[in-house]
Formats: C-alpha cells, sequence, structure tokens
C-alpha cells in the first residue's frame, strides 16, 4: 500500500463532534416537527483512527469498487479500527457483516460506488444519524462527490474532523390502510407513485394538513426532498432545491392537464396522498406501485393512504469545506450553460 501507517500524534484532535455541531447544528438541533436529534447527531468522535467502527459499502458490479474497499478494510484495521461490512457483501478473512446492534456503534460509513450505492447505505442505516462518506465511481456521483484518488486522504481528514458534516433533510412515508399501518419507509430522494403495468393514467388526490390540494391525473407523482430535487424530480421538470431548503417539492410527471404543475411545500406540514378508482378500476387490479428511493415498495390500492412527513431524524453526508452547491451543479448537470 502506498498510505503509510499514521501515528496517533499525526491526526487533529478536533472532535467530528464539533464539526456537526457547528456545521449542522442550526439545521438538525431542531426537527421540522419540533423533537431533538437521537444522540447519534451529535455524538463526539475521537481524533485517532483506533478504536473506530467503520462501515464500508461497495457498488458489486465495479471490480474497482470491490478492491479499493478491502484495500482501504485492510489499512482501517492496521490503524486500529474496527471494519463491518455490509449485508450481502464480503471484505475478507475476519470482517464480520454489520447488524443492528452495530448501527449504534458506527462512527462512520464509507460508500464506494454511485449514487444508488449511497441511497442502499441509507437503507442499511435506517433511523441512525451515521455520517455518509461517499466515493464516487458511478456515472454521475451527485451524492458520492469524492474521487476515488483521494479516498484514503479523504477518510483520514474525515475521522480527524477536518471535513464537515451537513445535514439532509429525509421524508417519512407512511401506508396505512383502515387508519391502521402498513408500512412505513425513510427517504433520502424520493418517494413515486406511478401506475403499474396494466394502468393509463393514476387518478391522485393530494391533501396539505386537512385541506384538498387538487385531484389530478398523471404517469406518476415524485414527492421530493431538497437533496432529491436534482434527481427523477428535475427529469420530470421539477425544480432544483437547494439542499439546506426546508421543503417538499411534488411534481407530477406527464400530467393529464397543463394546469398540473409542480408544488413546493413546508416540509413541517402532513401530506397526505391517495388513489381514487372507478369500480371497474377497482375489479380490473389497477393499482399505484410504490417507490422509495428507488426501491420498490408494492402496490397502493384506493384503501390505502400514504401519509408524508419531514422525518425527524436527518441524514448527515461529508462533505468539504470548500464544497459548494452551486459549482456541484455547474460540474455535473452543466447548469447555466449554453449550446
Amino acid at each position: 500500500m502506498a498510505v503509510k501507517k499514521i501515528s496517533k500524534k499525526s491526526t487533529s484532535k478536533k472532535s467530528v463532534g464539533k464539526s456537526v455541531g457547528k456545521s449542522a447544528g442550526k439545521s438538525a438541533g431542531k426537527s421540522a416537527v419540533g423533537k431533538s436529534p437521537t444522540p447519534r447527531t451529535t455524538k463526539k468522535m475521537r481524533s485517532t483512527l483506533d478504536n473506530r467502527v467503520i462501515a464500508i459499502l461497495y457498488r458489486p458490479s465495479t471490480d474497482l469498487a470491490i478492491q479499493k474497499s478491502e484495500e482501504l478494510a485492510q489499512w482501517l484495521q492496521e490503524q486500529g479500527s474496527e471494519v463491518l461490512a455490509a449485508p450481502g457483501q464480503k471484505l475478507g478473512r475476519g470482517i464480520r457483516t454489520v447488524t443492528g446492534k452495530d448501527l449504534e456503534r458506527l462512527d462512520l460509513v464509507v460508500v464506494l460506488g454511485g449514487d444508488g450505492t449511497y441511497l442502499g447505505a441509507v437503507r442499511m442505516l435506517e433511523r441512525h444519524a451515521v455520517p455518509v462518506l461517499g466515493v464516487n465511481m458511478g456515472s454521475l456521483g451527485f451524492l458520492t462527490e469524492t474521487r476515488v484518488e483521494d479516498l484514503f486522504n479523504t477518510v483520514i481528514a474525515t475521522l480527524a474532523g477536518k471535513m464537515d458534516f451537513r445535514p439532509r433533510s429525509m421524508l417519512s412515508i407512511e401506508v396505512r390502510n383502515g387508519g391502521k399501518k402498513k408500512a412505513e419507509y425513510l427517504a433520502l430522494n424520493d418517494a413515486v407513485l406511478e401506475r403499474g403495468s396494466v394502468t393509463h393514467l393514476i387518478n391522485i388526490e393530494i391533501h396539505s394538513e386537512k385541506h384538498l390540494v387538487s385531484q389530478l391525473k398523471a404517469d406518476a407523482l415524485i414527492i421530493a426532498t431538497p437533496t432529491g430535487s436534482t434527481a427523477y424530480n428535475l427529469a420530470a421538470g421539477g425544480p432544483i432545491l437547494h439542499p439546506d431548503t426546508r421543503s417538499i417539492v411534488v411534481t407530477p410527471v406527464c400530467p393529464h392537464a397543463l394546469t398540473s404543475r409542480p408544488l413546493i411545500f413546508p416540509d413541517d406540514q402532513s401530506l397526505k396522498f391517495q388513489l381514487k378508482q372507478t369500480q371497474e378500476e377497482r375489479d380490473a387490479g389497477k393499482n399505484a406501485i410504490l417507490t422509495v428511493d428507488g426501491a420498490h415498495c408494492g402496490a397502493i390500492t384506493h384503501a390505502d393512504e400514504i401519509i408524508v412527513t419531514r422525518s425527524p431524524i436527518d441524514h448527515i453526508t461529508v462533505r468539504k469545506p470548500s464544497h459548494n452547491f452551486f459549482q456541484l451543479l455547474r460540474e455535473k448537470l452543466k447548469f447555466g450553460e449554453r449550446n
């Protein structure tokens, strides 16, 4: 390995917990629903590499991602860190898979892959606010910003408290049937209600708190966070939101009416979505499909209600102190350039 083992003296004594408190405290300190963050949001990190608990998740279809993950795992172990593999993945002899109990102990998750792999790490963490460092080995890399050649130096800087730990809002998606909770999901990017294989258009009723917003027909409906505004929402003609914006954007995909436009709601409101069907459509099984962060979550019927609120737990992403969202837009999307 080209990277040398570093001593305890060579790392900064500035704790990551202080970085989180400085850069994320204002946003993560109080959630949209007035709840305090979990202890994981403000937990102080030690300034050395030994006795750390670090999980690594890689893109399984990329050989280089697997190779670099194994190299990083071996190197971290040499520094005295405990390394855990993501479920269904292997990092070498003696490295076990992360369990639910380990999520409380994690200091950091390193993701090597694209944005889809990063979202897999978010699902793995469930509702634990553990910092995630994304290393870009995909094509776009909005979430996985770090270059692979900077992998080791960035991990060192992260654990030494020299990176920014920025909170990103997430959505809590609850499926109710007959007033009872049927399922619950967490989204960093978006939740999508889309037509099934036997459905031409879906008819969806939207409520904000107790108020009817509208009823629209479309191929799909995207409910996105500011982070997810540059994903499917953007491709469907929705607006770009700054990550620090406290809002939820709802964008119809190929709506039947030209007056059905994207809507931006304050994220302290509860939104409800319900499929409206005729008896003939119900008998034919023309249901909608729910996906959350690209993962299939099953069919939605007229009897189901989708309740969307901002999660009281924020996601923590690792960024360079020099990170600039608008520069990222210019680099990744060629934002503002003329053909």
